[in-house]
């Protein structure tokens, strides 16, 4: 009876990755699905956040491969992003020491209501790309910008941050949801494994529950970008405002219960 009680509990935390990967390639947010998912399973807290990291840089570097693949993109401006990218999600590592969560948690509620009206109300946001009204110096400037301060959000707490990044691309760069989206996979993925690294070194990660878990998300994410390409704006744009709303509802949650 144990054993098929185990074997139930492997197979519904590998559903709970899987759908946390597609969700996760069109929108961001997988994390929502998968902590509470790992600590359900019975994960020790000393090795959850190790383990999540693991499986979602194994599912996120799917999506990021696909989308890139499909979507051209300078090298030069790619290798910029993921610089500043590494670079914040580093001091963001840092900084959690001298920064309440509480803090993070509180500007979170104040942001993500604008974020949400701002997506609701603009019926046409990321439908069509005006990356081409800014010159390319002027996109990498405004890139390194948001990919710097998003994932040095990243580092320190990190729950949202594909979602961030997708919105701010799309509203700051002129991309379209597909593009914004597309970057946001190879920047979180960048910020997830320089956390990764870390949490390998101390030994805070079971490395084989992460590494079949992320073999089920990489297949999550493979389905969920091949949607998204092939959808684009029209699912983004719901999944973007659904994951946004649950976001603010966990973190109200967190701070009251």
């Amino acid at each position: 009876m144990d054993l098929i009680l185990g074997h139930a509990n492997y197979i519904l935390l590998g559903a709970l990755v899987f759908l946390a990967g597609f969700v996760d390639s069109i929108a961001g947010g997988g994390g929502l699905i998968t902590i509470p998912a790992y600590l359900q399973f019975g994960l020790p807290v000393t090795r959850l956040l190790g383990t999540n990291k693991l499986s979602s840089c194994l599912g996120s570097s799917v999506a990021a491969f696909k989308f890139l693949k499909e979507l051209e993109f300078g090298r030069a401006f790619l290798a910029v992003l993921v610089f500043f990218a590494a670079s914040g999600a580093f001091l963001g590592a840092k900084a959690i020491s001298l920064v309440p969560p509480e803090m993070i948690r509180y500007l979170l509620i104040i942001t993500l209501p604008p974020v949400t009206f701002f997506i609701l109300s603009r019926h046409r946001f990321g439908l069509s790309d005006h990356s081409g009204a800014f010159s390319g110096a002027s996109l990498t400037k405004r890139g390194a910008a948001i990919a710097f301060l998003i994932s040095v959000y990243d580092g320190m707490l990190g729950p949202g941050t594909g979602t961030f990044l997708a919105v701010a691309l799309t509203r700051f760069c002129g991309y379209d949801l597909l593009k914004a989206t597309a970057l946001s996979k190879l920047l979180n993925l960048t910020s997830n494994l320089s956390a990764l690294l870390t949490f390998l070194v101390l030994g805070m990660a079971d490395l084989r529950l992460g590494l079949v878990m992320g073999a089920v998300g990489m297949g999550g994410n493979y389905l969920g970008s091949h949607m998204a390409l092939k959808k684009g704006a029209g699912i983004i744009r719901p999944m973007l405002l659904v994951v946004s709303v649950s976001l603010l509802i966990k973190i109200i949650w967190d701070m009251v219960k």
